[in-house]
């Protein structure tokens, strides 16, 4: 099995020059990355789903579980980056542990996960805005604002079919051409919208608390409809699976390794921070959110939260908080596309992809190549494909990715026992085990058609790897 050498990450981390990535992120930088993908669309936009179609009020036991399912994976991601600081995420982790095989599942896996997680954004992104402006009497035409997939009401109860979503289209562009400038520019302005989108969880949870209604909460467990995943405790459970994409932000903080400073201290506590401070605000957050409205209020709906606030007197301050969202949201797709573009960085300093991914830019040192083919794709994706959709399938992309770096921590412990370690996971092989197992369960829970697109990327992954990757792999072609 073809495997890459821990000592050979290491060198790479330690390598300098202009076809290298810049060391400019510090600890909080790492938080305030966490913290802006997490706090995004699964939070103000896919909690409102997951309460309407699966687990009503008892969404926050969902958050619960996801969250300890996330905490399980958290640790040992944080082992890894501190002994591996390099860009690439679960897929540097799998080539040293699993193989170059299965590390090409996970970074193609990981592809998956990133695509959709800015696309999901950028499509809740559209749908606040859209509701933002309707505030003004400004009004798109509705077939601009929707995939060919979805067809729309409109107030006169005449019934249209989208062409494109052309605001979420437009974002995509837009926080590409930022990020090719620069990553210390891009973490700077991540951390101003990052303190912009705690306030608004907090002001939100300020301005609903007094204003919850009871009977929101009867029954807090919906009874099952006789299929699984709706409501019911397997409805917790498909609910759990579906949150769990918020989590996804400190599995984005392990693909900026290779551009923090100190990253043996830094990134097990922009890791493991960043989730702790996002649990405590989403168990409150949605709670609060299905006790102002009731959770079939939610169904189809990409905004819930602005639904939420008008069951409050302050009604001046939804337009605000809808600002601060759509403001917020930038900071998610911003993320997502960062730590894409690093994982097919890394691919493609392996030789498994073409060159143009690891083409560094001579002044902004970024892989601005890879940024703009990456960033059509995803623009692409956002403007054809429905909310609902994306959502599911960077969930099941998450959870794969978290069981490849569980079962890791376990190999590498069993294989290379003294190597060092800046951070440790607790009680080995225990957390990693109960990591593994809350996260099958969860892919479980999740909808058939959900597995099968997973399936199908995968082949088409697979394709890929047998017709290039293997040929062109520089580990592969080195040895004798």
């Amino acid at each position: 099995m073809i495997r890459k050498s821990i000592e050979a990450l290491q060198r790479e981390a330690a390598e300098t020059g202009t076809q290298t990535l810049k060391r400019s992120l510090g600890a909080i930088n790492l938080i305030a990355i966490g913290i802006g993908v997490i706090i995004g669309a699964g939070l103000f936009s896919l909690t409102g789903i997951a309460a309407a179609n699966h687990a009503g009020p008892a969404v926050t036991l969902s958050f619960i579980i996801a969250a300890i399912g996330c905490a399980f994976s958290a640790l040992c991601y944080a082992e890894f980056a501190s002994m591996v600081p390099v860009a690439g995420s679960a897929y540097t982790y799998a080539y040293a542990t699993l193989g170059e095989f299965f590390a090409w599942i996970i970074g193609w896996d990981l592809v998956l996960e990133y695509s959709v997680g800015a696309a999901t954004v950028a499509i809740s992104w559209s749908q606040y805005l859209v509701r933002f402006l309707s505030k003004y009497n400004i009004y798109l035409p509705a077939q601009l604002l929707h995939s060919p997939f979805e067809t729309v009401t409109l107030p006169d109860g005449s019934v249209v079919t989208g062409w494109i979503n052309i605001p979420a289209v437009l974002i995509v562009v837009f926080i590409t051409a930022l990020i090719i400038r620069g990553t210390k520019g891009s973490a700077l302005y991540n951390i101003i919208v990052v303190s912009l989108k705690i306030g608004v969880v907090i002001v939100f949870i300020a301005l609903g608390w007094n204003y919850i209604n009871p009977n929101n909460f009867v029954p807090y467990i919906p009874a099952n409809t006789g299929t699984f995943g709706e409501f019911g405790v397997s409805g917790i459970f498909r609910g759990a699976g579906v949150v769990f994409f918020v989590f996804i932000g400190f599995d984005i903080v392990a693909t900026m390794a290779q551009e923090a400073k100190n990253p043996q201290r830094n990134m097990p506590i922009g890791i493991i921070g960043s989730l702790i401070i996002c649990t405590l605000l989403f168990g409150v957050f949605s709670f609060v959110m299905t006790g102002l409205a009731h959770y079939t209020e939610f169904k189809d709906s990409a905004a819930p939260v602005a639904i939420a606030i008008e069951k409050t007197p302050y009604g001046w301050m939804a337009q605000a908080i809808i600002l601060a969202i759509i403001i917020g949201y930038t900071s998610v797709i911003l993320v997502d596309l960062l730590g894409q573009s690093r994982v097919f960085f890394s691919m493609s300093r392996d030789g498994l992809l073409p060159n143009l991914f690891s083409h560094v830019h001579p002044k902004f040192q970024t892989p601005y190549k890879g940024n703009m083919l990456l960033g059509l794709f995803i623009s692409l994706f956002a403007g054809f494909v429905p909310i609902r959709v994306v959502g599911e399938m960077t969930s099941i992309g998450t959870l794969l990715a978290f069981i490849m770096v569980c079962l890791g921590v376990i190999i590498l412990r069993y294989r290379q026992p003294d190597l060092p370690r800046a951070f440790r996971t607790p009680w080995v092989p225990v957390v990693p085990i109960l990591g593994i197992i809350t996260c099958v369960a969860m892919m479980i829970s999740l909808p058939r058609d959900t597995w099968i697109r997973l399936v199908v990327w995968l082949l088409i992954g697979l394709a890929i790897y047998f017709l290039y990757g293997k040929k062109n792999s520089k580990i592969r072609n080195a040895q004798p």
